[in-house]
């Protein structure tokens, strides 16, 4: 099980970038895949980007070619840069420990939630 902390959020107007942290205190987070959610009031949490362990990366259709995820394992930290930012981005961001590959077995892959950190566009 891993504990992850995201930061990295705040205020940006439209068309602006912002780039969240998702740091794991456990060394195990690097053989992990990474993801990134978020959260807006009334909705449900939904995957935004997913890294697999062998540096696939794939990408929800509302933020491809805007946002980038990756991971520095030597930090045990994984990051979203989100460029050219839409009020619509505007969400509670949440990361998350997953499976290496999609549909791969790894109970020590996993994370709760954490609070996430929140980003707010306007326009």
């Amino acid at each position: 099980q891993v504990q992850l902390v995201e930061s990295g959020g705040g205020s940006v107007q439209a068309g602006g970038s912002l780039k969240l942290s998702c740091a794991a205190r456990e060394s195990i987070f690097r053989n992990c895949g990474k993801g990134w959610y978020r959260q807006t009031p009334g909705k449900e949490r939904e995957q935004i980007s997913r890294l697999d362990s062998d540096g696939t990366t794939r990408y929800a259709d509302s933020v491809k070619g805007r946002f980038i995820i990756s991971q520095d394992n030597a930090k045990n930290t994984a990051y979203l840069q989100m460029n050219s930012l839409k009020t619509e981005d505007t969400a509670v961001y949440y990361c998350a420990a997953l499976a290496p590959a999609p549909g791969d077995f790894s109970p020590t892959c996993f994370s709760p939630w954490g609070q996430g950190t929140q980003v707010t566009v306007s326009s």
